[in-house]
């Protein structure tokens, strides 16, 4: 990932899956199948239902050089194939800590993950041939994980061991957005030609589980957005009845990223839109944040975006 995707604001935070899916590391490793032995993870014991949040007993320090997996529950479903596009949930410890660093069952919904060549050295063997509804555990070495800086995000330095758990749910589909008129929208406030704000007069209050939706307020002539595209966009920000936007760009200079590394409800919302176009998106907490407060955005909030799409390219 680029440095400038590192700086840019909140928005366009990476996903933590994403970015450590594709993060660097050796092709080296091994593969087992334990069926929970705790033996096989070096002592630790991994409890509960696939699909819900893992128990994790730690048994002490996790201390291991190379990168092993094994399956923890193996489902009934379809094997995963090459290509292949799946829901998982992705957990992952620090084992020298023996905490929690991220979890994708925190936010409440599981991640798009495709089972190709571009997938980590540390994640093929937990996704590629595994049957759909297991859960599968990579010990590893945060070298392996994530190269050889760690990952200071989540608080894990070069020199720590890394547990990282996979539930693989099921198929994915996208979901689409809902487009609705402009007057179900929030009005755009404008100084000097650009958005500097939303008004939400006469927007009723959304509901946490409301669809994807979308408005499109002026039709661009250009090349159709498809979900694989790095995009260029000037974007506003800001959760319903917000006194101001929680991000913007049209202050500062436009944002350029990969619809495979932002939230959700950007990658489904600007999938199909035009180059050149300008496009209101609400974006319920599932495809957003979930219940992950962000700074400037409570837990659970639906999420207001104006946005142009001024490039795109794969």
């Amino acid at each position: 990932m680029s440095r400038r995707l590192r700086r840019l604001p909140i928005l366009l935070l990476p996903l933590v899956l994403a970015t450590t899916l594709a993060a660097c590391g050796s092709d080296g490793g091994s593969s087992s199948d334990a069926s929970g032995d705790s033996d096989a993870l070096h002592g630790i014991t991994i409890s509960g239902d696939v699909g819900k949040e893992p128990q994790v007993d730690w048994n002490g320090k996790l201390d291991v050089d190379k990168t092993e997996t094994t399956v923890v529950d193996e489902g009934d479903g379809a094997e995963v194939k090459s290509g292949d596009q799946v829901q998982a949930y992705l957990w992952i410890g620090n084992g020298f800590t023996q905490k929690k660093a991220y979890s994708d069952f925190d936010g409440g919904q599981p991640e798009a993950v495709t089972a190709d060549d571009n997938l980590a050295p540390v994640f093929k063997d937990a996704v590629l041939g595994q049957k759909l509804g297991s859960r599968v555990a990579v010990t590893t070495t945060a070298k392996e994980a994530f190269g050889d800086a760690g990952n200071t995000q989540l608080g894990i330095s070069n020199t720590d061991t890394v547990l990282i758990i996979v539930d693989l749910m099921g198929p994915y589909e996208a979901p689409k957005p809902k487009e609705v008129p402009a007057s179900q929208m929030p009005t755009i406030v404008e100084k000097g030609g650009e958005p500097v704000s939303l008004d939400f007069k006469g927007v009723p209050k959304p509901q946490a589980d409301g669809d994807l939706q979308r408005t499109i307020v002026k039709e661009g002539s250009g090349e159709t957005v498809t979900s694989d595209m790095t995009l260029t966009v000037n974007y506003l920000g800001q959760v319903y009845d917000g006194a101001k936007p929680f991000d913007e760009s049209y202050s500062k200079q436009p944002a350029t990223f990969s619809l495979q590394q932002v939230v959700k409800g950007w990658t489904y919302g600007l999938t199909g839109v035009k180059v050149g176009s300008r496009v209101l998106l609400a974006i319920p907490p599932e495809l957003g944040y979930g219940s992950s407060a962000q700074p400037g955005i409570p837990a659970n909030s639906t999420l207001y975006f104006v946005v142009d799409v001024l490039k795109a390219q794969k």
